[in-house]
């Protein structure tokens, strides 16, 4: 395996992601893969925070649709992916990866609250570091939470983990002919309105200069070769670096 280009990468991984081919939950083979995934690019130098969202398990925003108060239907959220966090902390660990799990909300008994200074410490230690709750904010997405945490702790690359293989103009499980794109501006993504992030995430990566790479989570070892370099999915950066 080639040398890391990237020192420090947060991966975002949504919570659908964890399901599988099951309809609800978590998948522990995939669960697993994903670890391992994880546990191989720690070997190779790389510093690795993630941040998961709670979809297998909860939609906030689905039962704020049908009623229910937004707050309290992003809170349940939030608490979602804690759930998310501490099952993929359990992964690693079986794997004798040195994972912390910092939340948004206090949870003491559960986790760590999230300090910036000490997150930045776990990394430097070599320690995996999952962001849990969100922004610990509603009305706030995993996706704008995940490009804060990217921002703080000063990531050389975000990654968003989907089920598609990058950016595409359209849904390609609907859309066969949807126009793929192999690397975009932000300024594009907002101006064409592509499904990349959310406006508030992919504004704060490009205000910061963070360069996003959107690929397919179930290609085994795709992380690390990310890591090393290897052109996987779809690039977005600023105008600059065009």
């Amino acid at each position: 395996m080639s040398q890391p280009l990237y020192r420090r990468i947060l991966l975002k991984l949504s919570g659908e992601a964890l399901i599988g081919d099951a309809s609800y939950g978590i998948d522990p083979a995939l669960l697993g893969r994903l670890a391992d995934d994880v546990a191989e690019s720690v070997k190779q130098g790389l510093q690795i925070a993630l941040v998961i969202g709670g979809g297998n398990l909860f939609r906030g925003a689905a039962l704020a649709a049908e009623g229910m108060d937004r707050v309290t239907a992003d809170h349940m959220g939030m608490l979602a992916t804690v759930m998310n966090a501490l099952a993929m902390q359990d992964a690693l660990e079986r794997r004798s990866v040195p994972t912390r799990v910092m939340s948004a909300l206090e949870i003491d008994q559960v986790c760590e609250g999230y300090i910036r200074r000490r997150a930045l410490r776990h990394l430097d230690k070599g320690r995996v570091t999952l962001f849990a709750a969100g922004t610990g904010n509603p009305f706030f997405t995993t996706d704008s939470a995940a490009s804060l945490r990217a921002v703080e702790i000063g990531a050389d690359l975000l990654i968003k983990a989907t089920k598609v293989d990058g950016v595409f103009s359209d849904d390609p499980m609907t859309h066969p002919d949807a126009r793929f794109y192999k690397r975009l501006t932000y300024d594009q993504a907002l101006a064409e309105r592509l499904q990349v992030m959310d406006t508030t995430a992919i504004v704060l990566c490009r205000d910061n200069r963070i360069p996003l790479r959107i690929m397919n989570i179930y290609e085994a070892g795709a992380l690390a070769r990310v890591a090393a370099g290897e052109d996987i999915g779809s690039l977005v950066v600023t105008g600059h670096e065009q």
